[in-house]
Formats: C-alpha cells, structure tokens, sequence
C-alpha cells in the first residue's frame, strides 16, 4: 500500500521537483502551498511523512510543525534555506524528526525519508515487553507511552530516544552514544540535538520524568530500581 507524503513548499517548482521524485519513489502525494493549507490537508487526510518548509506564507513551517505535534507523531522532515545550527535546533524544539538544508540532494532526502519510514514501521521493541516505573508505561513492542494510563504523544525521534535509555537501564550513555542509536552513524550534526529532545522528553513525561538523569560532562541515564518487563 502507497504512503501519502505531505509536500508543504510555497516554490512552486521545488514543490514540483519533489512531487514527481517522490510519487516515482513510490509515495502518494498531497501538496499545500501554505501553512494554513499544509493544516487542513493534514487534519482531513491520513498522513505519513511530512516535508514541510519551514518559510511558508500565513503561517510559517515552525507553527504547522507545533500544530501537528499536539496530535500526530507523524515523521516530518523540514526543509530550510538557513544553514545556522541554531535554525535546525529550533525546529527540533518544535517537533521535528530531520533537518534537510536547501540546496539538497533529492537522492540523499529519498534516503533519509525511506530509513525514516523503515524505523517508524519496525519501532524498537525487547521481546514484546511492556515497561512500567511508577504512573509510567511504555510497551517497547510499538512505541506507546502513558503516564497513569492517559496516552503521550512523543515524536519518533523521542520515542526512540526513550526506549534507547530504557533498554539501557542503569548506563551513563554519551550525547555521541545517542546520536549514532537514534540519529545514525551518517548524522552529522550538533550534539546538542541531544539536549533538545532530552529536554522535550522530560516535559512530555511531566512528574514521570525522575528516571532520566543526567551526568555533567558524560551523558544521560535512564535509572530506576522499579525496574519490570512484563511479557
């Protein structure tokens, strides 16, 4: 079955360019040329990648990634002319997966698109368990977290951050540790990313967040003695 790739770029040619690469690529393609278009496709289709410019009339790409993020752990993949580090950790901030600075190669955003898709079909799991600490569970098979059995919505990148912590509870993991389990090895930017999504993580999980420690100068850890995997 065809995946709908949502292609939300005001350039009318890029936008062209990336529709007949991507529907060759396989994907079915829906298109908005605005955010507030880009809002209404998304709200009355079911979506399952996001390109979306973050320079967009009406409503800008950060907005639309903030919008979507209050419902949807849907993949989205910015797209930007601003090269500063800065820019890419804002639209981490605002729920972003990737960071693909203008010019790119459509090769190399195909890739980046199709790694995406294969982590978000093949989610992390250990066995099918399920993993509870306190009011939080989160069952590693499909990547559903709860905190007191209401449902969290989480970005993939921060699902699979958390279950990366959890597999390794007890284990001071380093900022390149994460990178190269969540980003990939090919991943080349700031370290900081880390940060963003740790920080994010921790609001989302809200009191429940006790279990992700950090080490000054080392990393992060996941660490609890309520420990339990339930098969």
């Amino acid at each position: 079955m065809k995946r709908n790739l949502l292609i939300v770029e005001d350039d009318p040619k890029i936008r062209r360019l990336l529709t007949v690469y991507f529907r060759d690529e396989g994907f079915n393609i829906l298109e908005a040329e605005t955010g507030e278009e880009a809002i209404r496709v998304f709200q009355n289709e079911k979506i399952d990648l996001v390109f979306l410019d973050i320079m967009l009339p009406e409503t800008d790409g950060l907005r639309v990634c903030e919008i979507i993020r209050e419902t949807s752990d849907v993949p989205i993949i910015m797209l930007t002319a601003k090269s500063q580090e800065e820019d890419k950790l804002r639209g981490f901030e605002y729920g972003a997966d990737e960071y693909v600075t203008k010019p790119f190669s459509l090769k190399v955003l195909a890739a980046r698109a199709q790694a995406m898709m294969k982590r978000v079909e093949g989610k992390v799991s250990k066995n099918g368990s399920i993993f509870r600490a306190g009011g939080l569970m989160v069952d590693l098979a499909n990547g559903e977290v709860q905190i007191n059995e209401v449902p969290v919505i989480l970005t993939q990148k921060e699902i699979n951050l958390l279950i990366l912590l959890i597999h390794n509870n007890g284990i001071i993991l380093s900022k390149e540790q994460i990178l190269d389990k969540v980003w990939g090895f090919d991943y080349d930017g700031d370290p900081r990313t880390v940060d963003t999504h740790i920080k994010r993580l921790r609001q989302k999980l809200k009191n429940q967040n006790i279990y992700i420690k950090t080490l000054r100068g080392r990393g992060y850890c996941f660490d609890t003695d309520l420990l339990k995997y339930k098969d």
